[in-house]
């Protein structure tokens, strides 16, 4: 699924390319400099309407932009002044697994934005969906023509936010994430799974372990299935994402 979403985000940005291309206007899809995406977060949240879908892998700039922008939004901000979103608007943020333990704080922040958190494994695109008609997606990666591109073709950003959606569908609110977390943080739950991950026999790993076989089985077959995973490599991988285990390729 994972792989699908970035194949197809792949494709938009290419043909939104060869679109600006070849006709001057209007400009369907520009490009910022990394300096400018907070102005263009803050400008596109300014007149909404009914929805935002944000995708954040990480602390940075975007994260940073948004999270600002939705604080100032909520009714909180709006008694210092500001001006607060439309009761109805639904708020609803994408987080990456891998970086949950950082974005934690982001919580704290926006408590007051009536908001649904979710949290998707594999890799992501930063991006930002407002009332589907507008969308930014963030790069992280510097590149020679900005950091941010700017979308405003109608089938482009529906794609974005049909992306968006695909994702969304297979995450897990963040209150079971960070419960699983919290299941699978025993000492004995990070030792089993530095085992699964290293490739010991069951046998060698419940000597090591100091537990008997059939102990070891039951409680590798309770960590699979905690953490969903239908092999014991796809169960390493997950711990990695979770921050159970260290990402020994960093």
């Amino acid at each position: 699924m994972e792989q699908a979403l970035l194949e197809a985000d792949a494709l938009i940005e290419s043909t939104l390319s060869l679109h600006q291309e070849r006709f001057e206007a209007p400009v369907l899809l520009s490009r910022l400099d990394g300096n400018l995406v907070a102005d263009a977060v803050d400008q596109f949240l300014e007149d909404i309407r009914h929805s935002v879908s944000v995708t954040v892998t990480g602390a940075g700039a975007f994260v940073e932009a948004v999270t600002k922008a939705l604080a100032e939004r909520a009714p909180d901000g709006a008694a210092r002044g500001n001006a607060s979103f439309p009761p109805r608007v639904a708020v609803r943020m994408l987080w990456a697994a891998s970086a949950v333990p950082e974005l934690l704080s982001l919580a704290d922040r926006v408590r007051d934005v009536r908001m649904e958190i979710r949290v998707a494994e594999g890799e992501m695109r930063e991006l930002l969906v407002v009332d589907g008609a507008v969308a930014l997606v963030h790069s992280k990666a510097a590149v020679p023509d900005g950091h941010a591109a700017v979308v405003k073709d109608p089938a482009a950003v529906r794609a974005l936010e049909l992306l968006f959606a695909g994702a969304w569908s297979g995450a897990r609110p963040l209150s079971v994430h960070l419960g699983l977390g919290t299941r699978l943080r025993t000492d004995m739950a990070r030792r089993i799974l530095e085992k699964l991950r290293a490739g010991y026999t069951d046998e060698e790993a419940a000597g090591e372990v100091g537990v008997s076989l059939r102990t070891y089985r039951r409680h590798v077959a309770e960590i699979m299935r905690e953490l969903d995973a239908t092999s014991r490599f796809q169960a390493g991988v997950r711990a990695v994402e979770l921050g159970l285990l260290p990402d020994r390729t960093v």
